[in-house]
Order: C-alpha cells, then sequence, then structure tokens
C-alpha cells in the first residue's frame, strides 16, 4: 500500500494538471452556430450548377464555405475545437457560397477563377479536413468537372 502522505510525483502532479486544463478549457465560450441562411444569397440560387459540381461543393467544399456548415461530434470539444471553428470562419471569409449574391459580379468571377487554382495547386480541400473527411478527397476528375464549370461563360 502506498503512504498517503507521500506526496504525489512529478508525473502524476502533470497528469492532474493536464486533466485540470482539458476540463477548464472546454468552458472557453466558442461562436459554433451557422448564420441565418438567404436562399436568394446562396450560388445555387445565382448560377446554374451543374448537379455533378453541386454534389462535390456539398461533400467537399460546404462544411467551411458556406453557413450550413455540419459540425461534428469532436467541433464540440476543446481544443480541436477552436481549430474547427477557426477554419470554418476563415473560410466563410474567404468565399461563402451561401452568401454568393453580397458579391459583385466581378468578385464572382474572381472568386470562381479561386476555386479552380486552388483545387488544381491542392490547396483545397484542407489537408487537416481531410485527415478526418476522407470521403472529401477529389479525383482529378471531379476537380475537372468544377474547373470546367468554372471557366464556363455565363
Amino acid at each position: 500500500m502506498t503512504d498517503p502522505r507521500k506526496p504525489l510525483s512529478f508525473f502524476a502532479k502533470c497528469l492532474v494538471l493536464a486533466v485540470v486544463l482539458l476540463v477548464g478549457i472546454q468552458f472557453v465560450p466558442l461562436d459554433n452556430r451557422n448564420p441565418p441562411l438567404q436562399a436568394a444569397n446562396s450560388i445555387y440560387s445565382i448560377e446554374a450548377v451543374p448537379q455533378n459540381v453541386r454534389a462535390i461543393f456539398d461533400s467537399s467544399c460546404s462544411n467551411c464555405h458556406s453557413n450550413q456548415t455540419r459540425w461534428p461530434w469532436y467541433s464540440h470539444l476543446a481544443p480541436f475545437s477552436w481549430i474547427v471553428a477557426h477554419d470554418v470562419h476563415r473560410g466563410r471569409g474567404f468565399m461563402n457560397f451561401s452568401e454568393w449574391g453580397c458579391y459583385s459580379p466581378k468578385k464572382r468571377d474572381q472568386k470562381l477563377e479561386d476555386i479552380c487554382d486552388q483545387l488544381m495547386n491542392g490547396d483545397m480541400p484542407d489537408g487537416k479536413y481531410l485527415l478526418v473527411h476522407r470521403s472529401a478527397r477529389l479525383s482529378d476528375d471531379q476537380k475537372g468537372a468544377v474547373c470546367q464549370w468554372t471557366q464556363s461563360p455565363r
């Protein structure tokens, strides 16, 4: 039996501190709400998006680039919640399919060009996202379909 008067080992102290910190960070407030949708501003209301491209956007892009984020269980568990919320807010800031109607026609054209560039450079979908959402990985054919649509005349 161990002596209850014996001080905790360094490892035990570190473990207790880690557990206390892990529990404590769960109480840090975080904004992981989806803004309200206005269907008239959606890319799907403004652009003629083919069904195959829409399916690609829905499976690989919309979680970070729309106001329809599906927040998975781990997005409610700090510190992962901080990373997910940061990436979603950053993605929405760069391009938001739900707010497409708020962009000028010139800005929309630039965003469409950026979509193709990001896909072809391998910058999107984000690598962290793909670690957890393997089904979001795009084939060369899927990337080509999106680029073909983004480069088609409007």
